[in-house]
């Protein structure tokens, strides 16, 4: 994975030939007990989810938990980008399973 900013003209040309799905959100960074928590806002077929990230140096690092966050996600498949462009949060039932 890299994070870098992409110059328009060559996202542009990524979006029109090589993009099958669209895939929106917000990122926020915030600050919460000397830790940077990225938050993910999801938008168009994925409004109303919410993700929250934290980077840490190993497992084993301890770190405060805010209380706007409310479960483990980490590992599921159903909140990686790639399957959220193929079955959007609008199309999560109480039952699914990826």
């Amino acid at each position: 994975e890299y994070e870098y900013e992409i110059p328009f003209e060559e996202a542009k040309e990524l979006l029109d030939n090589f993009s099958i799905a669209e895939l929106s959100k917000i990122r926020y960074k915030i600050d919460f007990d000397h830790k940077i928590w990225e938050v993910d806002e999801f938008l168009g077929d994925n409004l109303g989810l919410i993700v929250a990230e934290i980077e840490l140096t190993s497992e084993a690092e301890r770190f405060a938990l805010p209380a706007w966050v409310d479960e483990e996600i980490t590992g599921e498949e159903k909140y990686y980008n790639a399957n959220l462009t193929l079955v959007p949060y609008k199309d999560w039932g109480a039952n699914m399973n990826i």
